[in-house]
């Protein structure tokens, strides 16, 4: 089995691979080594691989009689913010995907027929497809980066937040931390003073 390392240059095409050096025969195989640059935040609002930030994936490219098997490690570090303290959230992304590119039809009767097949059949799940040699990672790796994340990041499941009076970190306050409460309706009693010459009782 050969090993090619490739490292992907810093362009929003980044995702795309060339496998021209994969052999179109059943059962010949290829590995590569790609450090994806990300060139806008992926993941959910609250929490996404940054920009400046690299995926890194394995892969294996395999070729069978449909098209190419793609089977990978995918790697990244999300950053976010809990939503309780706000404290930074960093959470390790390392999921296994495995995906089918079909090959392209090789005339036009046969792209015309799949273009026919996919308006009358809406509910079928799009394939992924091979344009020419190159192969768009995009789609799987957001796949498997966005269904890791939380939608609502912790930086612990037992994080308490803050105090919504002073906004101080209920972790690091004392147990016996607390505000004085006010009737709304005396409040304007406080600013009253009995040496107040205006004072009456």
């Amino acid at each position: 089995m050969s090993c090619h390392n490739l490292q992907m240059s810093k362009q929003p095409d980044s995702f795309q691979l060339n496998t021209y050096e994969l052999p179109r025969r059943a059962g010949e195989m290829k590995e590569y080594q790609l450090d994806i640059p990300v060139v806008e935040n992926i993941g959910v609002p609250l929490i996404s691989v940054p920009v400046g930030d690299f995926i890194e994936v394995d892969a294996r490219l395999e070729s069978v009689t449909e098209g190419i098997l793609l089977s990978a490690d995918v790697y990244a570090v999300a950053k976010g913010e809990c939503i309780r303290c706000l404290d930074p959230v960093e959470i390790v992304i390392d999921r296994k995907i495995q995906e089918l590119y079909n090959y392209e039809p090789t005339n036009e009767r046969g792209k015309k027929r799949k273009q026919e097949a996919d308006l009358i059949d809406l509910d079928v799940e799009d394939e992924l497809m091979m344009d020419g040699n190159i192969m768009d990672l995009e789609t799987p790796i957001r796949d498997a980066v966005v269904l890791s994340l939380p939608i609502n990041p912790l930086c612990d499941e037992d994080c308490p937040g803050l105090c919504p009076e002073c906004g101080g970190k209920w972790a690091e306050l004392p147990e016996d931390h607390a505000h004085e409460v006010i009737d709304a309706r005396w409040a304007g009693l406080g600013a009253l003073s009995l040496d107040d010459p205006d004072f009456k009782i």
